[in-house]
């Protein structure tokens, strides 16, 4: 399998946009604890690929479906997830039960790293396309997504009040189960509608 190293100059346009982003969402956040622990998980994943790029270098796709779900992070963490303007303005015009930007967020949360998974999966294992490689990524994205829910209850056990918004159940008592589900539907439709275009990014036959 050939190389498909990102153009030094789209990675960077890529990390400049998210810097940018990063620096508005610190600036007179809701609150800086809850931005605190929204945005950690986007700077470490950044990190990482960045530690990682000269040995193992992804493709653009990646990069792109990454640098999209850091900045649903970035700006969660400025607003909290409960209270993006945008999704208020839609929960009131469409008289909706609560800001559905939370789970935007966990839809992503399986979305995203399904690409980041399947790609990991095929360059170190390595897996060809097919159904252990669907199998093991919709089991690693489920996976993290359990992980992050018990980190919010530690977190929540932790602070107490300090993480209502950092929960952002807004009053739903399956929220947990709601997040994991739609993790795991994010996942499942990222592995169906971009597994080609995947392929063909890595230079691999087949749709999965």
């Amino acid at each position: 399998m050939k190389s498909s190293r990102v153009p030094v100059r789209s990675y960077y346009a890529l990390l400049g946009s998210l810097a940018a982003v990063f620096i508005w969402s610190g600036i007179r956040p809701h609150d800086y604890f809850t931005w605190l622990l929204e945005v950690t998980p986007g700077l470490i994943l950044i990190a990482v690929l960045i530690g990682i790029y000269r040995r193992t270098p992804l493709t653009l796709l990646t990069y792109t479906l990454v640098w999209a779900h850091v900045i649903l992070l970035f700006v969660g963490g400025h607003y909290t997830y409960a209270e993006v303007p945008l999704f208020n303005w839609l929960r009131d015009t469409f008289d909706l039960e609560r800001n559905y930007y939370d789970r935007l967020g966990h839809f992503m949360q399986g979305f995203v790293p399904a690409i980041l998974t399947r790609e990991i999966l095929i360059r170190k294992i390595p897996l060809q396309p097919g159904g252990w490689l669907v199998f093991l990524t919709l089991s690693v994205c489920l996976g993290f997504s359990a992980f992050y829910e018990l980190l919010e209850f530690t977190v929540a056990k932790l602070t107490g009040t300090a993480a209502e918004s950092f929960l952002g159940t807004q009053g739903d008592v399956w929220d947990t189960q709601w997040d994991m589900m739609c993790a795991l539907i994010g996942a499942a439709l990222s592995l169906l509608l971009l597994g080609k275009s995947h392929n063909r990014a890595m230079r691999l036959p087949g749709s999965f």
